[in-house]
């Protein structure tokens, strides 16, 4: 036996180090005074620091042995916190001492959604079957019993700011869902929360300080959610015959429908109020706002995407802070002007904001088309809010769907155009090349061009078509860019192929906008892997088309008539930069000339136009990583797309190569070192360790994208939740 006399420390690591122990059970506070030990007497024995001795717990006292916990009680009715001591032993279930916490309280309220949070570990004690023993909690654990639902300020893409309380115990991929409910904002799983860097209110906290006149910022507050408590949302938007309609020319609900918001708060404060788009800012304001100067200063834009697979709280997401909303994924799915009015006009003034603020670049020309389309849109949106909606819809929406039911069932018209499937159509025509080498002018030379599936060979004249081709390219994973100058008459198309060492720049001239919108969308097509055959090729004909007619210059007969009866600041619809190259009146004739081509577009047509040629800009969708590629000894950029990851130097903005997401094996994260590794086809692989942002996010960008090019039409609206985590959330 051995003897213990007194003084301080652990037991339990006295018996580690000093007898070598391999093995000691935790050892709780089961003696009210620190102990000590010495090896003088081989009976071993426990006494406290008072003449008294204490015995020594069996193993039957040792087993239902209990402790105090000290848990803090964070009532709303009450400004201070309060601690509340509990005798608890290691064998209580969460829930059981959740119900103990509740009758010492003695409050008579609804605690249901109240939840223990451990601050140490960070995490919250939701599976209430639990022990405490499973979950490690002793009695030095400090747990805070708090609402999971909490206050949360969000500023939209519109820049409009709610306030709603949502869950802060969910994982975000589940807040967002419920945030997109009570907005009414239909692909939830395109969405997500971004914690602003210190950079974007930098500029606005200066001026501040300047300013006696306290900022009063507009917010709508929506703190009666349905989220609180209680059943989820009615379907709603989500249903797939009672779906709200929308007016196509403004974009407001139709009467008819707007019992279906009933759940929603919006109800209460107009369910249209996120449907229209904010008036437009000043130039001052604008000035004001944080601008990436360079690629490096884009990646400071996404370094504060928020874990998916976590819960706001675990994040240190605080009560009533401001986060973004912002739309994540560019992939839209199914936009719809019927069901989305809310979802394209944030789609809209997204895309609006990154123009002005030049996070993604376009030229002179597709500026003025960006200003008309947002003068357009401003001028249809203030006439609009002055409109009376009270009007019935004259067709019964239930009735319309049971009648395109029976349409489906009985057979609609067969399209008696139905092409041959084995046919897949080619184009040939005489283009003009340039290969860009150093030294050399920049001289383009004619071809006869033959575009075929996926791949295009030129020959030097059309009798050679049917010997070797001067060469064939293969435009599989390329990027296709567009080089175009409607005022100037010059339609390009910048190819960059991807080959072993780094990309190949191919430049074709076309003659005029048909040829040109035939073979774009033809590169365009064959880069995603897709022949002329696809059902996207007409459209996608159409579209382009439709963008190089906005851009012809009118005759200017009206437009100097129209300068005078201007009535919002032109400096208003373009970046600071391009409004300090031009005087007011001049950029003011530009987009009204521009504006005649738009002129007669309703509202919700003018906003999808706008996202249209928002799409068809060079760097849409990428988003940007500081990174650092293994065995590199410089920095890179890595640019995140929908479909592809693209390498590009950091001090050029030239990319560097290509590596696309269907050539891709596997990715994982070495989460030691926060290196992620990918295997593509044809034995390369990559890795590289993330510089601007946590390397979780770059993985859940990858996750989420193949995540989401498993949707189709033919699903329901629900998504496999399962599978998104399985895909983004990695393994910590």
């Amino acid at each position: 036996m051995l003897n213990l006399i007194l003084s301080t420390g652990n037991p339990a690591e006295f018996l580690k180090k000093r007898l070598k122990w391999k093995k000691v059970l935790p050892c709780r506070t089961y003696w009210q005074a620190p102990v000590s030990f010495s090896l003088s007497d081989p009976c071993l024995t426990f006494c406290r620091q008072t003449p008294a001795f204490a015995t020594m717990l069996s193993s039957t006292d040792f087993a239902s042995a209990s402790w105090e916990l000290v848990v803090r009680v964070d009532h709303p009715n009450e400004e201070e916190q309060k601690d509340v001591t509990l005798r608890v032993a290691g064998d209580l279930h969460v829930g059981g001492l959740m119900l103990k916490l509740v009758e010492q309280i003695n409050i008579s309220q609804d605690w249901s959604d109240f939840a223990l949070w451990w601050e140490q570990k960070h995490c919250w004690l939701l599976k209430t079957h639990w022990t405490l023993d499973k979950y490690g909690v002793q009695a030095d654990a400090k747990l805070l019993f708090t609402p999971q639902h909490k206050m949360l300020r969000l500023r939209l893409p519109n820049v409009k700011t709610v306030r709603l309380r949502i869950s802060f115990s969910a994982v975000v991929f589940k807040a967002v869902s419920d945030i997109c409910k009570i907005l009414n904002i239909r692909r939830s799983e395109e969405l997500s929360l971004l914690k602003p860097s210190g950079d974007y209110f930098k500029k606005k906290k200066k001026k501040d300080k300047t300013n006696k006149e306290p900022i009063i910022e507009d917010i709508l507050n929506l703190e009666g959610s349905p989220t609180t408590s209680g059943p989820p949302v009615s379907p709603g938007l989500y249903s797939r015959t009672m779906t709200p309609t929308y007016d196509p020319i403004n974009g407001t609900p139709a009467s008819s429908t707007m019992t279906w918001f009933s759940d929603s708060p919006l109800t209460e404060q107009n369910c249209s109020i996120l449907a229209f788009s904010q008036p437009p800012q000043s130039p001052e304001a604008l000035a004001d706002m944080y601008q990436p100067r360079s690629l490096v200063d884009k990646t400071k834009l996404n370094a504060g995407w928020l874990d998916s697979s976590r819960s706001l709280m675990e994040q240190g997401i605080q009560e009533d802070e401001q986060l973004l909303l912002r739309f994540k994924y560019y992939t839209f799915f199914d936009l719809n002007p019927k069901y989305d009015a809310v979802r394209i006009n944030q789609l809209y003034e997204q895309a609006r904001w990154a123009i002005l603020l030049e996070e993604i670049d376009c030229t002179e020309e597709e500026m003025m088309i960006f200003a008309a389309l947002q003068y357009h849109i401003s001028k249809l949106s203030l006439s609009a809010e002055t409109q009376d909606f009270t009007h019935e819809s004259e067709v019964d929406e239930v009735e319309a769907a049971l009648s395109n039911l029976e349409v489906t069932l009985e057979g609609g018209k067969m399209d008696n155009t139905l092409e041959d499937i084995t046919d897949i159509p080619q184009l040939a025509d005489n283009l003009k090349l340039f290969r860009p080498k150093k030294l050399i002018l920049k001289a383009f030379k004619q071809y006869w061009f033959i575009f075929k599936d996926t791949s295009i060979a030129y020959f030097k004249n059309k009798e050679l078509e049917q010997g070797e081709p001067v060469e064939k390219l293969n435009l599989r994973g390329c990027e296709v860019v567009p080089d175009v100058n409607v005022a100037g008459r010059k339609f390009g198309i910048k190819l960059l192929i991807p080959v072993a060492d780094g990309m190949n720049e191919v430049y074709l001239r076309c003659d005029h906008e048909n040829q040109y919108a035939q073979w774009m969308a033809a590169c365009i097509l064959a880069s995603k892997g897709k022949t002329m055959a696809d059902s996207s090729y007409q459209p996608e004909v159409l579209n382009i088309l439709s963008f190089l007619r906005m851009k012809n210059r009118n005759s200017a007969s009206q437009v100097a008539s129209n300068i005078e009866t201007m009535d919002i600041n032109p400096e208003c619809f373009v970046s600071p930069r391009c409004a300090k190259k031009h005087k007011s009146k001049q950029l003011a004739a530009r987009i009204l000339e521009a504006h005649q081509n738009v002129a007669q577009m309703p509202l919700v047509e003018a906003k999808l136009r706008f996202i249209q040629a928002w799409q068809s800009l060079p760097e849409f969708g990428l988003t940007y990583y500081l990174v650092r590629f293994k065995g590199s000894k410089k920095d890179d950029i890595l640019g995140v797309s929908y479909n592809r990851l693209i390498r590009i130097d950091a001090t050029t903005g030239i990319p560097i190569t290509t590596w696309r997401f269907t050539n891709m094996k596997q990715w994982n994260v070495n989460w030691e070192i926060r290196q992620v590794a990918i295997e593509f086809d044809q034995n390369v692989s990559i890795a590289f360790t993330c510089l601007s942002a946590d390397c979780k996010i770059v993985h859940e960008y990858i996750g989420g994208y193949i995540f989401l090019s498993t949707r189709s039409k033919d699903q329901n609206e629900t998504l496999d939740e399962d599978l998104f985590h399985k895909l983004t959330g990695g393994q910590d």
